[in-house]
């Protein structure tokens, strides 16, 4: 079976709830919920939470919430694939045989049920222990600046200066939406940034990560936009 495992913590610190703050109209989480539901690609969609409230929220929008995340997995140092890891061996100890898992994240308001499918298909098809959700950098990293004491500014990297643009190689991140992986190389503790992954590329505004009320502004300014766009050409 694949499970879809959306981690979602209380007791954020930079946004108060923020996994269950609403987003023009719904819980943040619920748009992550409702794209894995829709995406056809889970056997169940479960939120690995410590926190009643999200628990009962994720429940009202479809998700299971099948055990309680320990206290110890549920601090701001607790690695995300630790999280998975926990729920992956709790699904497994409550006898379901789990072959591929999702985690997407909770605060994705732009996550597209298709591209969790394809990702799916790219993940088989490669036959990676990974696959992630990447997008590319919107300027070249590589002419990225410092800032000096006294006001001054310098290059981090000089070389790549007087070069064009077009000369240097495309920089990617993570998109910060989800990402699938083998429930073996899970278990393993398999690295996820390396050749053992594989990839798809989402759109520039399909991605915005959120991690201040500054960036949820703009991604309710985004979200808007692209909404409004999309009734007259289907993105």
């Amino acid at each position: 079976m694949n499970i879809c495992v959306i981690p979602a913590r209380g007791g954020s610190k930079r946004i108060k709830k923020k996994n269950i703050k609403f987003f023009l109209g719904k819980p943040v989480i619920a748009y992550s919920i409702l794209a894995a539901l829709k995406s056809n690609c889970f056997d169940q969609v479960i939120v690995s939470t410590d926190d009643e409230e999200i628990k009962n929220i994720s429940e009202k929008w479809g998700a299971k919430v099948p055990f309680i995340r320990p206290k110890d997995l549920s601090d701001d140092y607790t690695p995300i694939n630790d999280v998975v890891i926990h729920s992956l061996e709790s699904m497994i100890n409550l006898g379901y045989d789990v072959k591929n898992v999702c985690c997407v994240y909770a605060t994705a308001p732009f996550i597209q049920p298709k591209y969790i499918h394809l990702s799916y298909k790219e993940l088989l098809k490669r036959d990676k222990f990974f696959c992630l959700s990447v997008c590319q950098f919107t300027y070249p990293v590589q002419r990225a600046l410092k800032l000096m004491a006294g006001n001054t500014i310098e290059p981090i990297w000089d070389k790549y200066i007087p070069m064009r643009s077009q000369d240097l190689v495309h920089a990617y991140h993570d998109s910060g939406q989800f990402y699938w992986g083998t429930a073996k190389a899970f278990i393993k503790n398999k690295e996820v940034l390396s050749s053992n992954s594989t990839y798809i590329v989402l759109p520039s505004y399909l991605v915005q990560d959120i991690d201040t009320l500054d960036d949820w502004k703009r991604a309710e300014l985004m979200f808007e936009v692209l909404q409004k766009y999309s009734k007259i050409r289907k993105i």
